[in-house]
């Protein structure tokens, strides 16, 4: 671990953090925060994924979808039209679009296989992105001035480690050049973030045993085919698996490699300071 003590962390002279949760806990908020207070370099696991390592495969997508439609397709065989993905860090909806959900494809889904595809595009292109970070943390110095950096990674960050392995390569990247935060939110935020989802699903990233597992088993309670699944359904029956799934993922991950914060107290920072101290306190309960 890179920092040791309440004291180590506040007396460093480059700070340097990466944090997990689930989306919407703060991971974003602390970012902004941080990122606008013009001393921090912000680094988005996600829009990393999006951009290097998804980009074609999104603007691909694209671009079929286009094709259906004579009067776009001819435009596109003459290079007439650019078609591209504009996607920023507050804006992650073409990587969650091409994600997709599996299901009938007149409400919106893909076949099941072609989802399972793109889960392990989206799978190696999460483990690039992680292993990436040293990178940018060594390019926000050299090219920047950075002294301090600041990482929010993907909600399924823990999906592909293994917290309870000590070589696990990404972890131990990470943690080499970086203090790992655990943003941890109680059965209270848990409901909250499972009624938000209920209201605006979105696609996500599923170990694929566990994601084979939960299609074949929503199949078979339900009853119905794989053409006939409306996407958003099992979507959201799919995410309240995946949120009891992640907790220990995290916790451990927390235990064995960073600190712990609460959600609450995250909630209530308002600048640099707040969070200096709350990482400082977080270090020394460690202790």
């Amino acid at each position: 671990m890179q920092y040791t003590s309440g004291k180590d962390w506040l007396n460093a002279e480059n700070k340097q953090v990466m944090l997990f949760a689930m989306s919407g806990l703060g991971k974003t908020y602390i970012s902004n925060m941080l990122r606008s207070s013009g001393d921090w370099f912000h680094y988005s696991v996600d829009y990393r994924i999006g951009t290097r390592y998804m980009g074609e495969h999104i603007v691909d997508n694209f671009k079929r979808e286009a094709m259906k439609t004579p009067f776009l397709a001819d435009l596109l065989r003459s290079d007439s039209i650019y078609i591209g993905s504009n996607i920023t860090f507050e804006n992650l909806a073409p990587l969650s679009t091409y994600l997709g959900k599996p299901g009938n494809p007149d409400q919106g889904g893909i076949p099941f296989e072609e989802y399972l595809k793109r889960q392990d595009q989206h799978r190696g292109a999460e483990i690039a992105s992680l292993l990436d970070t040293a990178h940018f943390v060594a390019r926000s110095k050299e090219i920047y001035g950075y002294q301090n950096f600041i990482g929010d990674s993907g909600g399924s960050i823990c999906e592909v480690v293994d917290p309870h392995d000590e070589n696990d390569p990404v972890l131990k990247s990470l943690s080499e050049n970086m203090l790992l935060v655990w943003i941890e939110g109680s059965d209270d935020h848990t409901e909250e973030l499972i009624r938000r989802f209920d209201k605006a699903p979105k696609p996500m990233y599923y170990q694929p045993d566990i994601l084979k597992s939960s299609w074949n088993e929503y199949l078979n309670d339900n009853r119905i085919s794989a053409e006939d699944v409306n996407p958003d359904e099992f979507i959201r029956w799919a995410y309240r698996r995946a949120v009891s799934h992640r907790q220990p993922q995290y916790r451990a991950m927390a235990q064995n490699w960073g600190v712990t914060v609460s959600a609450d107290d995250v909630a209530k920072l308002r600048n640099e300071s707040d969070f200096n101290q709350l990482i400082a306190q977080a270090l020394d309960a460690r202790m």
